[in-house]
């Protein structure tokens, strides 16, 4: 069990970690998302022992290091898996998976479960940058380390190439059985890998928990926009059912008891019609993305309401179109999320 008690980094005076805590299991992975400079790297950093920590505690095991007591990197038995792969250019892969390593025998292993035994004798200028990043986490692997730490490790490969590579990262921890925290900017990246999530914003975990429970019921509006598309539909809620001009949905049990709410309305939520019966908004602009399309739409102005933008995604077959006149309603059964009205 790795454990992260009240955990604070500064850098001079300046404040870029604060109060982080966090416990994870045998063979848990932590997923830590959030902007550019929320102090992702930094906690990583911290834990591996490569920056002081001014508060707080790190523990796993045998060890325990605080603020007034250090234990240097070597002495942690952490690994590290780099975006950038770290690998000796004039060595094999066979020889970068065994440097330092007394146990040849875990290198062998970890090399065929990552499927890179027939890449043994080859140098890292031969190998394709998935293949890399495999060579990098058997080398990490195949010493036994404590606990493993991934600094966004599929940044520099090919979109093309993530999907299929971050499932086997994934695979590959599970079945060494360690505990992992892995950075990411990505979101579909945290929410389809980690056991866990915490959505990190300016050196805070705004929330930590199961990656539906983050989606479904973020406990910020900066959680539900970080975590995908998200629209704000003003309501009214009686008896945990909250009516807005677009419909009716049940809103999440664990909000706020106030009347007067906005509803978490992801793209999926809403159903568009084009021309319908009672059309309510124009379409702002589409985006092809494949299978589906996301549509910006603004409904029509009401008194005394600011304008409301939603977004819906719907099939690439419905072929919508920018200044189009459509219908929109809430098409969902399963509850929502709310937020008082401010």
């Amino acid at each position: 069990m790795l454990t992260v008690t009240d955990l604070s980094v500064k850098y001079g005076n300046t404040p870029v970690v604060n109060n982080i805590n966090l416990a994870l299991g045998d063979d848990e992975i932590l997923m830590l998302v959030g902007p550019t400079g929320c102090g992702k790297t930094t906690i990583l950093q911290a834990l591996a022992g490569l920056v002081p920590i001014s508060s707080g505690s790190i523990e796993l095991g045998h060890w325990q290091a605080t603020a007034d007591k250090n234990v240097p990197p070597e002495k942690r038995n952490v690994g590290m898996v780099f975006q950038d792969f770290a690998l000796f250019p004039h060595l094999t892969v066979q020889q970068n998976v065994c440097f330092r390593l007394k146990n040849t025998a875990m290198a062998d292993y970890w090399i065929e479960l990552l499927r890179l035994d027939n890449f043994r004798d080859a140098k890292p200028d031969r190998l394709s940058g998935g293949q890399k990043q495999r060579v990098a986490l058997a080398r990490t692997l195949a010493h036994e380390p404590d606990f493993v730490l991934l600094d966004e490790p599929l940044s520099n490969l090919d979109a093309a190439f993530k999907d299929s590579l971050r499932w086997e990262i994934r695979q590959a921890l599970k079945a060494a059985g360690v505990p992992a925290i892995w950075v990411t900017h990505d979101q579909d990246e945290a929410l389809s890998v980690g056991d866990r999530v915490g959505v990190l914003n300016k050196g805070v975990i705004a929330q930590l928990d199961t990656p539906e429970k983050c989606f479904s019921e973020p406990t910020s509006r900066f959680v539900a926009r970080f975590l995908g598309d998200a629209s704000f539909m003003p309501g009214q809620r009686k008896q945990n059912i909250v009516s807005t001009r677009i419909g009716q949905a049940p809103g999440n049990t664990t909000d706020t008891r106030a009347e007067h709410v906005d509803l978490l309305l992801r793209p999926d939520d809403i159903a568009l019609t084009v021309n319908g019966e009672h059309c309510n908004g124009s379409v702002d602009w589409v985006r092809f993305e494949g299978g589906t399309r996301l549509c910006a739409v603004t409904l029509d102005p009401i008194e005394n309401e600011s304008p409301i933008q939603l977004k819906i995604r719907v099939s690439h077959e419905n072929a919508v179109q920018p200044n189009e006149r459509v219908q929109l309603q809430i098409d969902t059964t399963h509850p929502l999320a709310t937020f008082a009205r401010t």
